[in-house]
């Protein structure tokens, strides 16, 4: 269940150090045994769509705590789950990078995910929908 229909993301990212953000997303698809040029493929469109297709090769460490969290929404994206689960997901972010992220979540509950979030931030679960 976990690799196909639950997508998951955190307050402190686990990012793998020793692998680059496009290498990040391509986890979950390897795990899935999904062809290795699809996940390419598929790990640069999902890091494009969260404004990182300049830092498909830049690891952990060379990013920002924003840049790493959109690596992580990539990487929850990556097998296109039907429900997505996450925990503090703006927890570390400043203001604006949190309403970036929260912007990203209700996208992806427009295209049909369900999302299971827990926060203390007020302004993400103001907007939220119940």
């Amino acid at each position: 269940m976990r690799t196909n229909n639950a997508g998951f993301v955190f307050q402190t990212f686990n990012l793998v150090s020793y692998l680059t953000a496009l290498e990040n997303v391509q986890v979950p698809m390897y795990l899935a045994h999904l062809d290795e040029a699809a996940q390419e493929e598929r790990a640069a469109r999902l890091l494009r769509r969260v404004g990182l297709g300049d830092r498909l090769h830049h690891k952990p460490c060379e990013l920002s705590v924003g840049q790493q969290q959109r690596v992580a929404l990539a990487r929850m994206l990556a097998n296109d789950p039907v429900v997505i689960l996450a925990d503090e997901p703006t927890g570390n972010l400043d203001p604006d990078t949190s309403r970036q992220v929260i912007g990203y979540f209700e996208e992806f509950n427009q295209e049909g995910k369900t999302i299971v979030m827990v926060t203390h931030d007020p302004r993400a679960a103001e907007r939220a929908q119940r």
